[in-house]
């Protein structure tokens, strides 16, 4: 049998907070991962976890941060891909679009997101101006990633069923209570958006989620081993959320609970989960 090639990481970050301010990281507990995270930093942990190319993700609703993460994929060999931000609600979210594709860097852009889950309007995803910069990233090929919790979960189960033609991947399994160990509003909705073929899901963000300092594989099994009901292997993919997962565990201590949160699979669902369906989501070109 012909070993599988190199695994995707399909979401990581990086950043620098003497660059950007980053309101979700304004909080104490976030001290441990206060300082700035690069290329050199995530190298080192993806060949112990068999991970030859990645998905770098947006952190800050800045499209500079964008530009810089194009450049960054294109002289970084295992970054394949790149999920950004522009204002969606703007009156020139096409023309930002096209500026960024026609870059020197711009056929790394692969898709776009916004922190959905903290705008104060759980319908935000509804609104007119946002449908419109969601019609200019279909036009363009791109994906669109959803940041959303089990309060956005109605509006994003809408917005996927308008826009059938477009790519939708969901983050972190919209952040379920992982530490308590069930989450109801979450258990209801999110079958209603998993019933939508143009969505995917991130198997990602799930440690920092659970008790910190106590969390075990067995706390994530409930929630991954629903996901694969919902969504089936070829439509969930793996991603570490590095270096958020720093708070909560190392990069290989997250890549194996999911292993051993999943159980045994074939060589075909290994594959899927760990490479074909992020190429697919993402469109990546080389890997």
């Amino acid at each position: 049998m012909t070993p599988m090639p190199g695994r995707i990481d399909a979401h990581h970050h990086f950043w620098d907070p003497a660059s950007y301010a980053y309101p979700w990281m304004a909080r104490e507990a976030m001290d441990p991962v206060r300082r700035a995270f690069g290329p050199a930093d995530l190298a080192a942990e993806l060949g112990p976890a068999d991970v030859t190319g990645t998905v770098l993700v947006q952190t800050v609703s800045d499209v500079a941060e964008t530009r810089e993460f194009l450049d960054i994929a294109a002289r970084t060999d295992f970054v394949k891909g790149v999920v950004g931000w522009v204002d969606l609600t703007s009156p020139s979210v096409a023309d930002d679009l096209d500026e960024l594709l026609d870059g020197p860097a711009g056929s790394r852009l692969v898709g776009i997101r916004h922190q959905v889950h903290d705008e104060p309007d759980p319908d935000w995803l509804r609104r007119n101006d946002v449908r419109r910069g969601l019609a200019a990233v279909q036009t363009r090929n791109l994906t669109y990633d959803l940041l959303v919790r089990a309060r956005e979960l109605p509006a994003a189960t809408d917005t996927v069923a308008a826009f059938p033609e477009l790519r939708f991947v969901l983050d972190h399994i919209a952040k379920p209570r992982i530490a308590d160990g069930h989450d109801e509003p979450w258990s209801k909705r999110l079958p209603h958006l998993a019933a939508l073929p143009n969505v995917s899901v991130k198997l990602s963000g799930m440690v920092t989620e659970a008790d910190w300092a106590h969390w075990t594989p067995a706390d994530l099994r409930p929630f991954v081993r629903s996901i694969v009901d919902w969504f089936g292997t070829d439509r969930i993919m793996f991603g570490s959320d590095w270096p958020v997962c720093l708070l909560a565990g190392t990069y290989v201590s997250v890549s194996a609970a999911l292993a051993e949160a999943l159980g045994p699979l074939s060589s075909t669902e290994e594959r899927l989960l760990y490479r074909d369906n992020a190429l697919t989501a993402y469109r990546l070109l080389e890997c």
